[in-house]
């Protein structure tokens, strides 16, 4: 079928009252501050492993007000897991923002609502359109590629987005724009999937260029993908007499920023680490234990883990973070990375069968 014969919004409105997603959490009791959190979290994370988490925060936060007065800690503590912490630190900065110019509404342009921390052009037309109906153009990851397969855009980066945002445009409604944008979020989630896209079940596929070439997955174009580079670090595991370990709260900004982890240090090893310990942490006869290696990857790096045991370990506060001891059998409410987390637990079975 022709494009010009095909109405590209019809098709898919349709489709959304036939199979579109109206039951997830933040589609309930619907407002600019439930879908903003939603919006958040959903970048690079799937809505099955976002509903918990949403969940839990809208619980401890369920207005704008809440999120910007409480402490970092506890916002960081409930995103534990979700990965991408720069999105927590920044939608509490918006909150704040909010709060302190908006009176704690949010704005009623995209414009405005793009100056917020960690809100871009597409996250502030589905802010707007999702809660208030106003007539807001999208251009997330899934819209770009139904986008992309539909008029066969090859290109990628930025000159990929100089075309489409014209395109979402174009197909974007006066009428229903809410229901629109969220059908071609669902589209690409759960139709016009990344690598077995199921083109039979499609709304747009009598007019999909992609689908007529016969190579849907071609589009849209793919960079270059690199090898990661590969970083390593050791991690201090001190524990004390009474079995508390240390942790400390790394920088606000960079990987893991504002969450608590191990103390680190490059030493790779034993007497390398012996004279670490003794001449920066003041330990006169450290013993320590190299427990197994892990990895983490990271979007643009992957590091390579060493913990190490030091048993009885007292030192004194050798930096300006922040730092404290904490008991593994009640550990307090920390933002802490997932890999830190997991060794926390780790560890706590370890010592509970080494008594």
């Amino acid at each position: 079928m022709k494009k010009d014969r095909f109405h590209f919004a019809t098709a898919v409105l349709r489709w959304f009252d036939d199979h579109g997603r109206k039951t997830l959490p933040w589609q309930q009791d619907i407002t600019p501050y439930r879908v903003w959190v939603s919006e958040i979290m959903l970048q690079q994370t799937q809505v099955a492993t976002v509903i918990p988490y949403y969940e839990r925060f809208l619980a401890r936060f369920p207005d704008v007000q809440t999120l910007a007065d409480a402490p970092v800690d506890d916002v960081l503590h409930l995103w534990t897991g979700l990965g991408y912490y720069a999105r927590a630190r920044n939608l509490q900065k918006a909150a704040q923002v909010l709060v302190a110019q908006f009176g704690g509404e949010f704005p009623a342009t995209v414009d405005e609502v793009a100056t917020l921390p960690g809100i871009g052009r597409s996250t502030a037309g589905a802010i707007l359109s999702l809660s208030r109906q106003q007539r807001a153009v999208i251009l997330d990851g899934n819209v770009k590629r139904v986008l992309a397969r539909f008029h066969a855009v090859a290109e990628t980066g930025p000159a990929q987005e100089r075309i489409l945002w014209p395109l979402a445009e174009q197909h974007t409604p006066e009428q229903r724009v809410h229901h629109f944008n969220q059908a071609m979020m669902d589209l690409g989630a759960t139709v016009c999937m990344r690598t077995r896209p199921a083109c039979l079940l499609c709304p747009l596929q009598p007019a999909c260029t992609a689908l007529a070439e016969g190579t849907p997955t071609a589009y849209p174009g793919k960079k270059a993908t690199k090898a990661l580079p590969e970083k390593s670090t050791t991690l201090l595991v001190l524990l004390n007499a009474e079995g508390e370990v240390l942790l400390e709260q790394r920088p606000s900004s960079g990987i893991w920023g504002g969450l608590w982890s191990f103390p680190e240090t490059a030493a790779a090893d034993d007497a390398t680490l012996k004279l670490v310990l003794k001449e920066e942490w003041a330990l006169k006869r450290p013993h320590p234990e190299w427990l197994p290696e892990r990895g983490h990857t990271f979007s643009h790096y992957h590091l390579r883990m060493r913990p190490v045991l030091i048993r009885k370990a007292a030192p004194a506060q050798v930096c300006d973070r922040a730092q404290r001891w904490c008991r593994l059998d009640a550990l307090p409410a920390l933002g802490l990375p997932a890999p830190i987390k997991q060794m926390l637990g780790e560890l706590a079975v370890q010592l509970r069968g080494d008594q």
